[in-house]
């Protein structure tokens, strides 16, 4: 393994822990997303897939210092069930979960932890409790769902179905994911059924546009991260009372 490897599931044990003692890991990134319906036209895996992407191309971007551990793949969309195949989770247990990674990074000595969300649907329970989050873990912890990297500006510059935020960006399966989706693994893209719906919005995409998009994203989360690292951006952590 080469020993700038940004994947914590391609570390032995043996290359984690030295890379750890060694003080060359400095940032961890907890992807979290969604497996949900995406109108006729796109995989249900998108949101999870994208978490994914933008938080492997950070993590290369500030090798070797930033690593990329396991997240949870299932989010909470309940309000996607009436289309068969979505799966969701409770929000207990969904945040119980998010706590533990959250725990695992932190016992292997993270002390600059970025959840980065990639469905919307977990917003708001997340940002409920990340003050507790905050007071159990003590730790510099971040929640950013990666589109909050992007302004109004960004809308105007690069879609042609509007920009205000937060809605259209990033939308659900519109213009925005779509472009994303065919930039970043086309494969996940069926242009063909877009005949079968009656909104046409996500015709408006293309993989220059999503192209365009994924490099602000990366550049700014990049920016984020590596502004943690140098204790630019530190979350107040309340005190804990055990």
């Amino acid at each position: 393994m080469a020993n700038d490897e940004v994947l914590l599931r391609k570390h032995t044990r043996r290359e984690f822990r030295e890379r750890m003692q060694a003080g060359e890991l400095k940032a961890c990134i907890i992807p979290i997303a969604a497996i949900e319906q995406h109108l006729e036209h796109m995989a249900m895996e998108h949101d999870w897939r994208s978490a994914r992407h933008v938080a492997e191309k950070v993590a290369e971007k500030l090798r070797p210092n930033v690593l990329v551990a396991e997240g949870i793949m299932a989010g909470i969309s309940e309000h996607h069930m009436t289309h068969i195949g979505t799966l969701t989770l409770s929000p207990g247990t969904f945040l119980n979960v998010v706590s533990d990674l959250i725990g695992s990074m932190v016992r292997a000595g993270f002390q600059n932890i970025v959840v980065l969300n990639g469905h919307g649907g977990n917003v708001v329970p997340c940002e409920a409790v990340w003050d507790q989050f905050l007071r159990l873990h003590q730790v510099n912890l971040h929640f950013l769902p990666y589109w909050n990297t992007l302004t109004e500006q960004d809308g105007k510059d690069l879609m042609d179905s509007g920009h205000k935020m937060p809605y259209i960006l990033p939308g659900h399966a519109q213009e925005f994911e779509t472009s994303f989706a065919l930039a970043a693994f086309p494969e996940n893209v069926r242009t063909e059924m877009w005949q079968d719906q009656v909104d046409q919005t996500p015709s408006l995409a293309t993989a220059a546009k999503g192209e365009a998009f994924i490099e602000r994203i990366v550049d700014r989360v990049s920016v984020y991260l590596q502004e943690m690292i140098d204790g630019k951006r530190v979350t107040e952590v309340p005190p804990y009372h055990p």
